[in-house]
């Protein structure tokens, strides 16, 4: 798999004429996300549930972004507003995702948000622990991620 992605990079950094480090780090996550979605030949995903896949990727991609967006106003309006305003606090997200990649990607998706980030998963799997910035009700923290960020990568990886 990481030979199929750093192939992979070589050709985005070939075509893109970038060969700067970080084109380097974009092009080997890209090429490693593409590896993953499309799987491989020893029991993979087959090309028609690849290509499945792609609208639910471009569906994550483009809803992190808005939420990246988002958080970095609710971040900026947080630091600039008055500070008993901010009610920091730690939820316990209960996971539908049950794969290793799954639970990764959606941890790293709540870290690379502004304003959260991700501090374990519990032994059993069952729970990520996401410290938020603002939680001023903790059931609709937990309900935003899980009808955000989880349910649209449980359609990239279950």
């Amino acid at each position: 798999m990481i030979v199929r992605a750093a192939g992979l990079a070589v050709a985005w950094c070939a075509l893109t004429g970038a060969f700067g480090p970080f084109d380097w780090a974009f092009a080997f996550a890209l090429g490693w996300i593409v590896v993953r979605i499309v799987g491989s030949r020893r029991g993979g995903a087959t090309a028609a549930r690849a290509i499945a896949r792609v609208p639910a990727a471009l569906s994550l991609l483009a809803f992190f972004l808005w939420e990246l967006a988002v958080a970095n106003l609710r971040v900026a309006a947080a630091v600039l507003g008055p500070s008993h305003l901010v009610r920091p606090g730690i939820v316990a997200v209960p996971l539908d995702v049950t794969s290793d990649a799954g639970i990764a990607l959606l941890a790293n998706l709540i870290t690379l948000t502004p304003g959260t980030l991700s501090l374990d998963v519990s032994a059993d799997r069952r729970f990520l622990y996401v410290h938020c910035l603002a939680v001023d009700d903790p059931d609709e923290t937990v309900r935003s991620i899980k009808h955000g960020f989880e349910r649209r990568v449980l359609g990239v990886l279950p």
